[in-house]
């Protein structure tokens, strides 16, 4: 789908009373920002870049957390709710505990907000 049939898309759910005026607006903004950053020139780094720009922005939450804020800083950074990130430690604590040393290392080495 090409972003004039997306554009189209989301007027017709404005029309139809799915969105409201400023959730349309939203929408289209983010649609035309992506638009534009895909026509952008990369400056050799691809996507690659894009995720070191995410992993730089990665912060533990001084509000959000239980045990160290790792899930709420990934709560932040990946538009996700931190509950799904605790979801996802204690079902890699249930398959056999690979989760315990990512989160303590995480722990370690991010930094807090």
């Amino acid at each position: 789908m090409n972003i004039s049939d997306e554009i189209k898309r989301l007027h017709e759910l404005h029309q139809a009373g799915a969105l409201s005026s400023e959730e349309f607006e939203k929408a289209k903004a983010k649609l035309l920002n992506a638009s534009v950053d895909l026509n952008k020139p990369s400056s050799g780094g691809g996507s690659g870049s894009d995720f070191g720009r995410e992993v730089s922005r990665l912060r533990r939450s001084r509000t959000d957390r239980w045990l160290g804020g790792v899930c709420g800083g990934l709560a932040k950074v990946s538009d996700l709710e931190s509950w799904v990130w605790r979801l996802v430690f204690a079902l890699g604590l249930s398959l056999g505990g690979a989760s315990i040393p990512i989160y303590v290392l995480m722990w370690i080495f991010v930094p807090e907000e």
